[in-house]
Order: C-alpha cells, then structure tokens, then sequence
C-alpha cells in the first residue's frame, strides 16, 4: 500500500504501530515529519507537507492512540 500525506488516518494507524510508546501529544512536527516520511510504503513528495497536514496527522494519531 502506497501512502499519500492526505492519508491521514491510514498514517495514524501505521504511527500506532511503529510508535507504541510515543504520546503523539508531545511530538514536535520536525520529527513527525520525519517519521511520516519514513513509514513503509510512504511515497509522497516531501514538499507536499504542511502544518495543517501535520496537526491533521498528529490529531488522528492522538484519536487513534486512545
């Protein structure tokens, strides 16, 4: 599965799993940036990427943690 930055829960799950003892709450946006761009399948262009994609991503995240 190829993952765009606007899957944005599909991303939220994948953080989950590879993150299991991060709190998303806390992760500045350089970093979750990072890890994003890391996850297996990730294939979007980089410059894509904005704050509100990231707080997008960081909320599902925080949602899908709980």
């Amino acid at each position: 599965m190829s993952l765009c930055w606007t899957d944005v829960n599909d991303i939220a799950i994948e953080l989950v799993e590879q993150y299991q003892d991060i709190d998303p709450r806390y992760v500045n946006f350089v970093d979750l940036r990072n890890w994003v761009m890391a996850l297996p399948g990730f294939d979007d262009d980089p410059q894509r990427c904005g704050e509100k994609i990231l707080e997008a991503i960081q909320a599902a995240w925080i949602e899908e943690a709980d």
